[in-house]
């Protein structure tokens, strides 16, 4: 039973961290449509990006605390990149080379999404294997 609590809320973080990532696109994307304004855009994605940084750095944990491995090196890369972004300086968006940045910026966060999606997928397999298994 515990197991299955435990990917139920893998689950559930795995969830947190799409809504971040898919409201950065969405900000990204009313910048690209003239619907919202420069500064506004890169203020709301800057507020989020530390949660979405701290939510994946939480995840990989317990991963790791839980025995779930193959999960954990699943999810490693995308913590990693996280790491290396927050470490560089890299990780907030400058509101006067927002325009300059946006097409890559917006490409780094669909990466982010699909591998966020793919986990996603496995975390919902394992969870309902757990569930069938333990019944």
């Amino acid at each position: 039973m515990w197991d299955t609590l435990a990917w139920l809320l893998f689950f559930f973080i795995l969830i947190a961290i799409l809504v971040i990532v898919v409201y950065q696109l969405i900000c990204f994307a009313d910048l690209e449509f003239d619907y919202i304004n420069p500064y506004d855009s890169a203020s709301r994605i800057n507020d989020v990006i530390l949660p979405e940084f701290v939510t994946q750095g939480v995840l990989c944990c317990l991963y790791l605390v839980t025995g779930h491995w193959m999960m954990f090196i699943l999810a490693l890369p995308y913590l990693y990149y996280n790491i290396r972004l927050y470490s560089r300086g890299e990780h907030l968006v400058d509101v006067t080379e927002i325009f300059n940045q946006l097409n890559g910026a917006k490409k780094q966060r669909l990466l982010k999404l699909g591998h966020l999606i793919f986990l996603l997928f496995i975390t919902l397999f394992w969870m309902i294997y757990n569930a069938l298994e333990e019944e």
